[in-house]
C-alpha cells in the first residue's frame, strides 16, 4: 500500500471515527454529558496535565534500552516521546509516524543508525508485551465482578488478547531472524548489489536488538519497574478526571479501565486518534465497572481535552525541531566549504 492509499485509509477511518464518537454523544443524553464536563471545569484540565507523569515514565524507560555513551539525555528522551506520542495520538498515521521521526531527531543528535532502529523495535516490543500483561490484569478484574455484563465483555476482550498472540510471536522471532539483515540482502539481489553499502547497517541492527534482549536486567526493570509506573501515573490520569467529574471510582478500577483502554486502542491503530474506538470503549468498560453512560462518555471527553492540552502543543513543537533543523542545514550548505 502506497502513502497516499495510506493517508486516505487513516482520513477515512478519522472521518469513520468522528462519526461515530458524535453519534455516541448525542444518542445518550449530551447535555448531561456537557454539564458533568462544565461541572468538572478546570479539574479536567489539571487531570489532562498529569499526562506528563507518565511521558517521564516512558522516556525513562526508553533511554535504559541505548548502549554506552551515546545514550540520550532524559530531558531529549522527554521531548522526543511528547513528538512521537503527539503525531501518533493526533496524526493519520497508523501509529508508525511518531516513531519514523524519532529516528530522524535522534540521528540528528549523533545516535547512530542501528542503534536508534533497534531501539525503536525494542521499545514496541517491550511495551506490547506490557500491555498484554496489564490488560490480562484488567480482565482478570472484570471477571472476578459478579455483574454478567462484565463477565460477557471480559470474555470478548480475553479474545482480543487472544489474537494479539501471533503479533508477540512475530516480534520475538525478531531476536533470532535476523530479518533487517534478510531483507536488505533480498533488496540487494534485486538491486544489481546497489545496496552492498546498508548490508553491514542492517547485520548491525540485528546485533543491536540481540544486546538490547540480553541485558536481562534492563528488560525486567523496564517491564516491571518504569513500564508499571508509567501505567499508574496514566490510571491517576483516569482517576483523577472521574473523581472531578463527581464519580468516586477507586485506584484499582481507574487502572482497569486505563490498561483496557490502551489495550484497545492499540488494537485500533489505524484509527487516528482512536476516534470513536475510545469513545466506545470508555462506555463498554465504564460500564462494566458501574459508572454510568453519561460519565464515561464525560470521561473519554476528558481524554480529549488532554489531547489538547498535550498533543496540539507537541505536534507545534515538532514543527519548531524541523523548522530548527532546516535553518542548521541551509546554514551549514552555505557556510564556506559547506557545499563541497
Amino acid at each position: 500500500m502506497n502513502d497516499r492509499a495510506m493517508k486516505n485509509l487513516g482520513r477515512a477511518a478519522a472521518l469513520a471515527g468522528l462519526v461515530a464518537a458524535a453519534w455516541l454523544f448525542w444518542r445518550d443524553n449530551p447535555r448531561a454529558v456537557f454539564s458533568l464536563m462544565r461541572t468538572a471545569g478546570a479539574g479536567l484540565a489539571l487531570a489532562g496535565l498529569m499526562h506528563v507523569l507518565p511521558m517521564l515514565a516512558n522516556a525513562k524507560d526508553w533511554q535504559t534500552l541505548f548502549l554506552g555513551a551515546g545514550r540520550p539525555r532524559m530531558a531529549r528522551m522527554l521531548h522526543i516521546v511528547w513528538i512521537r506520542e503527539s503525531i501518533n495520538s493526533m496524526l493519520p498515521v497508523a501509529r508508525i509516524g511518531g516513531e519514523i521521526e524519532s529516528f530522524r531527531l535522534l540521528r540528528r543528535d549523533g545516535v547512530e543508525a542501528p542503534e536508534v532502529v533497534a531501539s525503536l523495535v525494542v521499545d514496541m516490543q517491550l511495551t506490547l508485551i506490557s500491555q498484554l500483561m496489564f490488560a490480562l490484569v484488567g480482565v482478570g478484574f472484570l471477571l472476578s465482578q459478579a455483574a454478567s455484563g462484565a463477565l460477557r465483555l471480559a470474555g470478548e476482550l480475553a479474545w482480543g488478547i487472544v489474537a494479539l498472540a501471533p503479533i508477540l510471536a512475530l516480534f520475538a522471532l525478531v531476536q533470532h531472524a535476523n530479518p533487517f539483515g534478510r531483507i536488505t540482502r533480498l533488496l540487494n539481489r534485486a538491486t544489481s548489489g546497489k545496496l552492498t553499502a546498508l548490508l553491514g547497517g542492517s547485520a548491525r541492527i540485528d546485533e543491536t536488538i540481540k544486546l538490547m534482549w540480553r541485558r536481562r536486567g534492563v528488560v525486567i526493570r523496564y517491564l516491571l519497574l518504569w513500564q508499571t509506573l508509567q501505567n499508574f501515573a496514566t490510571s491517576l490520569e483516569i482517576w483523577a478526571a472521574l473523581h472531578f467529574l463527581g464519580s468516586r471510582v477507586g485506584l484499582l478500577e481507574a487502572f482497569v479501565i486505563e490498561s483496557l483502554i490502551q489495550a484497545v486502542s492499540s488494537a485500533a491503530f489505524f484509527v487516528p486518534g482512536g476516534l470513536g474506538v475510545q469513545e466506545g470503549a470508555f462506555v463498554l468498560i465504564g460500564g462494566a465497572l458501574g459508572i454510568d453512560t453519561q460519565t464515561s462518555l464525560a470521561l473519554a471527553g476528558a481524554r480529549r481535552i488532554r489531547d489538547l492540552l498535550i498533543f496540539v502543543p507537541g505536534l507545534l513543537a515538532w514543527q519548531v525541531a524541523e523548522s530548527s533543523a532546516k535553518e542548521t542545514a541551509d546554514a551549514a550548505r552555505g557556510s564556506p566549504g559547506g557545499g563541497a
